[in-house]
Formats: C-alpha cells, sequence, structure tokens
C-alpha cells in the first residue's frame, strides 16, 4: 500500500510538469562566462544557429571561482546563478538548461532538448561522466547502473525552473567551493533525489561529457549533415562537453564538423563567414605585418626562400622584417638579400637558443604594437604568392597554411595529441593532409608558419620556453592552457615543408645533393626548364644523326655547379692508360675526368638516371627497359694544353648520354662528338642539353679537337637492362 501511494505522489508531483509539455514550455539556455574566449564565440554560434534563447551570466566580471583546470572550485558559478535565476523562481512553465560554454558544442535544437527531457520524466536532470570527481571517497554511495556513466558531472543540467533555483539556493556555497561537489552532494541526498525524480543522462541522451569518453563520440554524416555519435549507446547527444584536457582536444575536433560545420557534399559551411575584404584598399590601408623569419639550422634552398619572400603578393612597404638565425651558414646569403631591400631588414644573430629567439620577436610585435605577426621559418616552401594576404582574409585570430613534406604525411600540424603531450593521430588527420576534406581545422599542435594577430599576442604574451617541451610544443601548449584556438587550413595549396634532416654542409654546393630528400625543389632549380616536353608525345626529339637524340636535361645552374665541384675537388685523372680508380687499373680510350664517386655524388646521379633520363629513353628506344644501372660516371675536362679530343671508339655501354655543361663560343671553341660510320656530328651543344646514343656495334664515334678555351662534358655509360 506504501508503494503505491509514492507512485501515486510521484505521479502527481509531475502532473503539473506534464500538463506544462503539453501546453508548450518554453527553454531558456543559460552559462556563465566572464571572458569572451574562442571557445565561448564558438558556444554562442552554436547556440545561434539554433535558434536558443540564451542567458549569459558573468561576462565582465572578475571569476573568483578558482582555476578549475588544476583544482577544485567554480562555487562562484553557483553564486552568479542564484542571483541571475532569481527572476524565474516561480515559473513553472520555464524549462532551464545550463552548460558550460568554454568547452560546449551544441548539437541540437529547444524542441529536441525539451523531447528528450520530457522522456526522462524528471524534474532536474544531470549529465553523467565515468569518473567520481572532485571527492572519490563517496562512489560507493552512487546507485549503481547497469549500462551507462554512473558518476554526475556538473557542466550539465535541465530543470524546471522553480526546481533549478531550489537546487542553487539549497545550501550555502563558497566562491572557491567545488560546484560539482555541491551537485553531487545534492544528488546523493535520497530525499532531494526522490522528491524531483533528480536523474542523470547515464547514456549521453542530452549531455555527453567526454572526459574519459573521447573515443565513445565519433562524427557522422546522414543526408550530407554532421552530427555527433555515441557509439557505445548508439545516442546522439544533443550538448557536448569538452571536460578535462583531453575532453577538450576531442571538442575541438568535433567542433569542426557540427553543429553544421562541415559535410561531405559542400565541405566546409562556414569558412567564408566574417572573411575581410580588401577591394579597391589603397597599399596604406593594408594592414601592417611583422614577419619574422627562423633559421635554427641550414636548410637547403636558403635563396629560393628568399625570392619567394620576395614573391608575397604584399604591398612590401607594409611588411617589416626581422631574421633570426642561429647559425652562420647562411650569412653571405642574407647579407646579399638584404642589399637588395629598399626598406630596413633587422638581423638578429645574438640569441643562444631558439625558444629566445622567438619569445624575442613576440615581445617586439608587442612592443610595436603589430598588426599582425607572420612567423616562418626557413625550412617552409611557399609556392603560393598569395598565402599571406590568403590568411589575412580568413580573418582569425591565429592560421596556419597546411603543408606537407613531399610525398609524405608529415605536416606541420598535429590532429591530436597522445597523454604525453605528443603527437597522435586523429581519425580525420590522412583525410586532411591529403585534400580529400578540406577546410578550416582547429588543431591542438601547429609549426614552421602561422599569422597571429597582434592583439592576441599582447593579450596573452605567449612562451616559448618550457624545460619539458621543445619551443614550439611549449607555445602551442600555452595557447591551449588559455584557451586559444589554433586553425589550420588547407582550403588552398600553399607550397610544403622541406626535409632538412640529414642535409649535407660539406660540399661546394650543398643544395645539388638533395635530389633524392627534396625532389621538387630540386628539380626546380637543377633540371631544365623544357625537360617536360621531351615526354610529351605531341612533341618530337630532336635526332641530329641517326639515332642520336638531343634534348635538354638539366639546367645551366647545375651544369656550372657541377664543374664547380669537380674543380674545387681537383683532381683530374691527366687522361692517362693507367687508372686505379677502375677495378682493371687499365683504360683503353682514356679521358681527363674526374669520376662522379670521387665527390660523392654516383648515388644521386644514378637517381637522376633512373627519374629523368630513363622516360626519354625508353619514349625513343622503344621496348627497351632499363634499370638504369651506370658504373661509369664523369665529368671530362678538355683543353688544348691538356687532351684536346678523343680518338674514335665504341662506348662500353648500352646507351651512352653526353652533357654540355659550358657555353661554346664563349668559353671555348671547336669540340663536339662526330659519329664515324654515319659521317654525321653534334657540335655547337647547348649547356644543360644531352646527347644520347647507342653504345656498342652500330655508334662508332670521337670528341672533336678543342681548339681554345676549356670544354666540360658530363657522360654516363648506361649499362643494363631489367630482367624479365
Amino acid at each position: 500500500m506504501r508503494s503505491t501511494i509514492s507512485i501515486l505522489l510521484l505521479l502527481s508531483s509531475f502532473s503539473c510538469l506534464a500538463a506544462t509539455n503539453e501546453a508548450d514550455l518554453r527553454l531558456l539556455l543559460v552559462t556563465v562566462a566572464t571572458d569572451p574566449t574562442d571557445g565561448y564565440d564558438r558556444f554562442i554560434k552554436s547556440a545561434n544557429r539554433f535558434g536558443y534563447d540564451v542567458k549569459v551570466v558573468g561576462m565582465g566580471q572578475e571569476w573568483r571561482g578558482g582555476d578549475v583546470a588544476k583544482y577544485a572550485g567554480g562555487g562562484h558559478k553557483i553564486n552568479l546563478l542564484v542571483d541571475a535565476l532569481a527572476p524565474h523562481r516561480n515559473d513553472a512553465g520555464l524549462v532551464i538548461m545550463f552548460t558550460d560554454s568554454y568547452d560546449v558544442v551544441l548539437a541540437g535544437g529547444p524542441s529536441e532538448v525539451l523531447a528528450k527531457f520530457g522522456e526522462f520524466n524528471s524534474k532536474l536532470v544531470v549529465s553523467a561522466e565515468g569518473f567520481c570527481w572532485p571527492d572519490r571517497s563517496l562512489a560507493n554511495q552512487y546507485p549503481k547502473v547497469t549500462l551507462g556513466k554512473r558518476y554526475l558531472c556538473s557542466g550539465g543540467y535541465i530543470g524546471s525552473a522553480p526546481v533549478i533555483y531550489e537546487a542553487l539556493t539549497s545550501s550555502k556555497v563558497g566562491d572557491l567551493d567545488d560546484d560539482q561537489l555541491f551537485f553531487t552532494k545534492l544528488y546523493l541526498d535520497k530525499d532531494f533525489r526522490s522528491k524531483h525524480n533528480m536523474r542523470l543522462d547515464h547514456r549521453s541522451h542530452i549531455f555527453q561529457n567526454l572526459h574519459g569518453a573521447e573515443d565513445d563520440v565519433e562524427v557522422k554524416f546522414d543526408e550530407n549533415r554532421a552530427y555527433a555519435e555515441n557509439i557505445i549507446y548508439s545516442t546522439k547527444p544533443l550538448v557536448l562537453h569538452g571536460n578535462a584536457p583531453k575532453g577538450k582536444l576531442k571538442i575541438n575536433q568535433l567542433g569542426n564538423y557540427v553543429p553544421d560545420q562541415w559535410n561531405l557534399e559542400s565541405g566546409c559551411l562556414t569558412c567564408d563567414g566574417d572573411m575581410i575584404t580588401f577591394g579597391e584598399k589603397s597599399e596604406a590601408e593594408y594592414p601592417e605585418v611583422l614577419i619574422t623569419i627562423f633559421i635554427t639550422k641550414p636548410v637547403p634552398f636558403f635563396k629560393q626562400f628568399l625570392s619567394r619572400l620576395d614573391n608575397l603578393n604584399y604591398p612590401k612597404s607594409r611588411l617589416n622584417i626581422r631574421i633570426y638565425s642561429l647559425t652562420d651558414h647562411h650569412d653571405k646569403a642574407i647579407q646579399a638579400w638584404i642589399e637588395t631591400k629598399s626598406q630596413p631588414v633587422d638581423v638578429i644573430l645574438n640569441h643562444e637558443t631558439e625558444a629566445e629567439a622567438r619569445n624575442d620577436a613576440v615581445n617586439h610585435c608587442i612592443a610595436v604594437s603589430c598588426s599582425y605577426y607572420f612567423s616562418l621559418d626557413a625550412d617552409v616552401v611557399l609556392t603560393n604568392p598569395d598565402t599571406l594576404i590568403y590568411l589575412i582574409k580568413q580573418n582569425r585570430s591565429f592560421l596556419a597554411p597546411a603543408l606537407t613534406k613531399h610525398d609524405k604525411l608529415w605536416s606541420n600540424f598535429w590532429g591530436a595529441l597522445s597523454d604525453d603531450g605528443f603527437y597522435a593521430r586523429s581519425n580525420d588527420y590522412i583525410s586532411i593532409v591529403k585534400g580529400e576534406r578540406r577546410g578550416i581545422w582547429n588543431i591542438p599542435y601547429v609549426a614552421h608558419v602561422y599569422l597571429i594577430k597582434g592583439s592576441l599576442l599582447t593579450r596573452h604574451s605567449p612562451r616559448f620556453d618550457d624545460s619539458n617541451f621543445d619551443p614550439d610544443m611549449a607555445f602551442c601548449q600555452f595557447l591551449r592552457n588559455k584557451g586559444v584556438f589554433m586553425f589550420v587550413t588547407n582550403r588552398a595549396d600553399f607550397g610544403r615543408l622541406l626535409e632538412t634532416d640529414d642535409y649535407e654542409t660539406t660540399h661546394l654546393h650543398n643544395d645539388m645533393y638533395e635530389v633524392m630528400r627534396n625532389p621538387p625543389d630540386w628539380e626546380a632549380v637543377y633540371i631544365h626548364s623544357n625537360y617536360s616536353k621531351n615526354l610529351d608525345r605531341n612533341t618530337t626529339v630532336a635526332q641530329p644523326c641517326p639515332d642520336v637524340y638531343y634534348y635538354p636535361l638539366v639546367s645551366t645552374q647545375f651544369a656550372r655547379e657541377l664543374i664547380e665541384e669537380m674543380e674545387h675537388f681537383g683532381e683530374w685523372s691527366g687522361g692517362k692508360h693507367e687508372d686505379a680508380r677502375l677495378s682493371g687499373g687499365y683504360e683503353n680510350v682514356p679521358t681527363d675526368d674526374i669520376h662522379m664517386n670521387q665527390i660523392g655524388y654516383e648515388e644521386y646521379w644514378l637517381h637522376i638516371i633512373k627519374t629523368y633520363v630513363l622516360p626519354v629513353q625508353e619514349r625513343v628506344f622503344p621496348g627497351f627497359y632499363s634499370a638504369g644501372k651506370s658504373v661509369m660516371n664523369f665529368v671530362v675536362k678538355y683543353h688544348p694544353t691538356r687532351q684536346d679530343r678523343l680518338r674514335p671508339h665504341h662506348d662500353s655501354s648500352t646507351f651512352t648520354i653526353n652533357i654540355a655543361l659550358n657555353e661554346f663560343g664563349k668559353e671555348f671553341e671547336g669540340g663536339g662528338c662526330r659519329f664515324l660510320r654515319y659521317d654525321c656530328a653534334v657540335t655547337n651543344m647547348t649547356v644543360g642539353w644531352t646527347v644520347m646514343h647507342p653504345g656498342r656495334l652500330t655508334h662508332w664515334h670521337e670528341g672533336l679537337l678543342v681548339l681554345s678555351g676549356t670544354r666540360y662534358i658530363m657522360v654516363s655509360f648506361i649499362e643494363d637492362r631489367k630482367s624479365g
């Protein structure tokens, strides 16, 4: 009989609420925020997306609830709510939903919230999580659950306005007391829990707390709409709360997609919002940008880096440049570049550490009140000259262009972090890196290049020094702790990162040795600009003699630097028959030469043969497929007082390439290659062009007399054939 009476009383207590639901309940979304952070801005945008009636409590006030990221606290939140909700304490037709804001994204609208709240048949529903915090000793007092999270989290709750107010005023709380402990005690109070049928959202029907449940929630797509699903309980939570550090990383990732941020059909839906338009602005109206260049170690293709900096499409009068160099390797190049500038460039050389240099750069931006701070490392290859203005137009406080190393998934950003703060791969990282998903992405780490508004630096004064992390990681951790969102965009193609870890600096021309580590950059400098025409089936490769093909292969810079490398090495063979470099010790038709392996270039040259010579060979000599093996690769030096010609001979090769390295008529007279069987000669070769011809049997040939000057050619005997 007593049980029946209890049930009747419970039904009676909810009859008023049920009737009001049917009549049209009103929902008020309430949050406490004292500071307009990036997270707060995201929260408000998600609320506006669904048309919530939002009441923000505490904005502009001093926060007196302690540092809740480090220890218990937050009682100030309750005291602020008590004052703010007093006018609603008797409004039975009003449902109040409270959520945090800095780490919350709304994924559904008011009608969905009210419908799910009604299904609980409760006057007060509080979110749940898998940890009993802050007092673990209370864990055993919680009612047991068969499925779902057992413990209360005060980051989200919903109830009728009178019950919410009753709960908030049930006992006094100090500003530094813990708000979660406050609600925990209410829930563990059996009388209060029974009176209002207070329940926890164990299976995330409304509230999804991400602390300890980061892997429980995935982004799904339904009819080109992104939504978050709890894959453990098969629910679609409406309030996503990124509590705790890892939860905050997860909410940032989820916030890239929901609500209505990105979908499979249209891609980024909000990337063009709040953009800056320059229109017909005069040069003086463009914002000033402080560009800081960091050279922390020797890098390849540095002169090209400086040239790309010159080519940025931005008014030069609005750029201020500071160079921080921790190595003297590039000093001459820097000085030569500065001498071409009409405006002064500051070069800072006296910093002992990278962190000191980067701290100094940020402090300088703050001191001069720069509008934008563009940090650029010397290993960045910005092939898009519109990069800077593109980033400014996006109007983000922090935005970086997405870059990767050539043909690698290694990028300048991370999609997630491990438990110890290092790299982890998010489930969408590869899709973003490959450009399969394009947009603007909130990420936990970025380095090498980024644009920051000066106002952000002034507000937070970020630092790069932390004994536990490298400078870039320390910087990103600082910003994450301040609630600053770091974005990276891959909406356009901006360039790439150089591979610098194994950069050799022991040669005269170090970049020449980068063909395998940084092929696009090497090719841009060292392969002939017309090389690609050799592979165009609509063009004809020149054939000055039967089966002798003549085409552009390497650039004049490659030819010049190869000569200089050889002369720097200096050990020319003298054209003698006795040759200790050869396995038999004897050369039948000797030349005055230096072998590629003597300057440490054999490995790289064989790669060049496979990459750039064989495709042309397969086109002009169809049916023969070489593996690119060549044991004789050398530079020959002809001079009237040394070796001035080469007698008729066959090459010990299947086919031979012979590249002109210096200019006929300017650096030498005479020379050339004559094919005796056909009484046909190739002379006056253009620098960087090669003659390719069969070696044995058919193409008996000789080197023609050099009349004056010095002639250099590069020769390779390509011998083998692919098996099978």
